[in-house]
């Protein structure tokens, strides 16, 4: 095993996939695929463990820029997390505060939750507004449209690693 690790780990820096560098995020763990979320680039890819990009899908986050620092700061945290909760979230409402009252599946078929210290809500999920996708909009999560969310959601697990990227930071090309 320690030799097939360090083969990959050998290989890994020249992969590079539709022109972007995923193998700098290569999770130490054989726990694969992974996630890779740029807020810059207002994407998620789902990579595998040489690199390689299986998927890459739009998305939206947080209204503010910047690392997220305390509850209600309309910020997404960055660092590395893992998935720790996939629930089925279709029936469950939200309140934006916008007058409208209580939106009944505002967090679309899937709720992906992530293990942020300090914070419980933090994830990826589906969304009732497909057009805040590409946008700025979140109160924090990492919106992704309803169809997208059903084609990541059977390719994750719990444990599932989520590298969120420092504000600014692309994928290398």
């Amino acid at each position: 095993m320690k030799k097939v690790l360090l083969l990959l780990a050998a290989l890994l820096p020249v992969i590079s996939v539709q022109g972007k560098d995923y193998t700098s995020f290569v999770p130490k763990a054989d726990s694969y695929p992974f996630i890779v979320i740029s807020k810059a680039e207002l994407s998620l890819a789902l990579v595998d463990s040489l690199g390689q990009a299986l998927s890459v899908y739009p998305i939206a986050c947080s209204r503010f820029y910047g690392n997220k620092e305390r509850r209600g700061d309309n910020k997404t945290p960055e660092g590395s997390f893992k998935i720790n909760e996939l629930l089925y979230s279709a029936n469950i409402p939200h309140d934006f505060h916008d007058g409208k009252g209580p939106i009944k599946g505002a967090y679309g078929p899937w709720f992906l939750r992530l293990s942020v210290p300090g914070f419980n809500d933090i994830g990826i999920h589906g969304t009732h507004l497909p057009e805040s996708i590409g946008t700025r909009a979140s109160e924090g999560c990492i919106r992704m449209r309803n169809a997208d969310l059903l084609q990541l959601k059977p390719r994750v697990r719990l444990g599932t690693p989520v590298i969120i990227l420092p504000e600014g930071e692309k994928i290398p090309q």
